[in-house]
């Protein structure tokens, strides 16, 4: 299915939930959620690996609930052959909550209720079983850990007026427990991965998943679109920060977050990946698109600091865009390959930042492995991704600046 065509497609969808975004849930995931969906529905049903959800029946006595109080849960699909002690875990994306009434609302949905949440779901991208999609990691134990407490599995607290549970660190938790039972405190190879604001969750938990495994154990992470940076919107202000504040502020986070962080920043300002990426001592890879279509749409170009919609058909497809606003879009790039500098000093470290228009290329089967996939320098993020972790080669993998880039499957909406 032709990318561009689908996405306009969930555009119609979107307006439908546009209302949403007051409510403090993120439109824009929606419509990559919706986008998903469709080109799954295009594949053969028939050849898509369908794996049920477990919820873990242990966790409300440890205080470990959806922010309605319901049990957690993940799907686990079986490693073999080689793979067989090898885990890789998928940390669910799908922004967050940053006051009381849009957590309110969230616990109406999948990603604040398991009780919402689809009893099934497709395996693609990094997640397939099939080696011709999924070349180095299809036969491992593949898990994802669905998210539902709206704050990138960290918080720990309570809202009894409201009955809503700020538990993510606690989910985080018992979710490791139960799949270190399942066999993975045997494993000899383990990958923390996550989309979005389980990217942003990958790397907040990163050093403490190389802490729950043997010390023989290989572990390495990976953020997918987990890079939010704190930019200034387009109005000169920070939206984005903003989001992140409530969040911190709602939940009670600041006694969660990194402590070498917090020392010398605002709690805030802990919650955004630049400032945490260097202190991370266990080898990471950031997979990122330098133009993420997240934060294009609730970031930098927000309804609220667009007011008069200057902005509006840029940001829906940046073919739209005129020479002034793409040149807001180059500096958002610099601020980008900027704020990853020092990481990529490291040795241990790797990076995939192309610069397209795209968000979550992980997941997807047209963005991870495909015949016509995009690739930097040759290679697609699952051979970069793959190639990082075995230790083949050093990716170290910055694109050029817009439009260079070809091979990009880009989003519009």
């Amino acid at each position: 299915m032709n990318l561009r065509f689908a996405a306009v497609i969930c555009c119609l969808w979107l307006c439908s939930v546009v209302c949403v975004v007051q409510s403090g849930s993120s439109s824009t995931d929606d419509a990559i959620w919706s986008l998903e969906s469709k080109l799954m529905a295009t594949s053969n049903a028939s050849q898509l690996l369908m794996v049920p959800l477990t919820l873990i029946q242990g966790a409300a006595s440890k205080g470990a609930v959806c922010l309605d109080g319901t049990l957690p849960g993940y799907h686990l699909h079986r490693g073999f052959g080689s793979g067989a002690n090898r885990w890789l875990i998928q940390l669910e994306g799908g922004g967050w909550c940053n006051t009381r009434r849009s957590c309110i609302f969230r616990k109406t949905t999948r990603r604040g209720s398991s009780n919402h949440m689809e009893k099934v779901l497709a395996f693609t991208g990094i997640l397939s079983n099939k080696a011709n999609e999924n070349p180095d990691f299809f036969n491992w134990n593949r898990v994802k850990l669905r998210y539902c407490d709206g704050a990138s599995f960290t918080g720990d607290s309570e809202d009894q007026s409201s009955q809503l549970y700020y538990r993510g660190q606690r989910i985080w938790q018992v979710a490791m427990e139960e799949l270190l039972s399942k066999g993975m405190q045997k494993a000899d190879q383990a990958l923390l991965s996550g989309c979005s604001a389980g990217g942003l969750a990958s790397i907040l938990h990163c050093d403490q998943f190389k802490e729950l495994l043997p010390g023989t154990t290989k572990v390495k992470c990976l953020s997918d679109a987990g890079m939010f940076m704190d930019a200034v919107d387009v109005s000169g202000g920070h939206s984005l920060r903003n989001m992140f504040q409530g969040v911190v502020t709602v939940q009670n986070l600041q006694k969660e977050l990194s402590a070498t962080c917090t020392k010398h920043l605002d709690p805030t300002s802990c919650f955004f990946p630049q400032n945490l990426v260097s202190e991370i001592k266990t080898p990471m890879f950031l997979l990122n698109a330098a133009y993420d279509a997240w934060q294009v749409q609730e970031s930098l170009a927000p309804p609220s600091a667009d007011r008069t919609g200057s902005w509006k058909a840029c940001k829906s497809d940046h073919s739209h865009c005129n020479s002034s606003q793409i040149h807001f879009f180059q500096d958002f790039r610099s601020q980008m390959v900027n704020a990853v500098k020092t990481f990529s000093a490291s040795a241990h470290n790797g990076l995939f930042i192309n610069s397209c228009f795209a968000h979550c290329q992980s997941e997807r089967q047209d963005t991870w492995f495909a015949p016509d996939s995009p690739k930097l320098y040759g290679k697609t993020v699952a051979e970069s991704v793959g190639d990082w972790y075995f230790d083949r080669k050093t990716v170290k993998a910055i694109d050029c600046s817009y439009p260079c880039d070809k091979t990009c499957h880009d989003l519009t909406f």
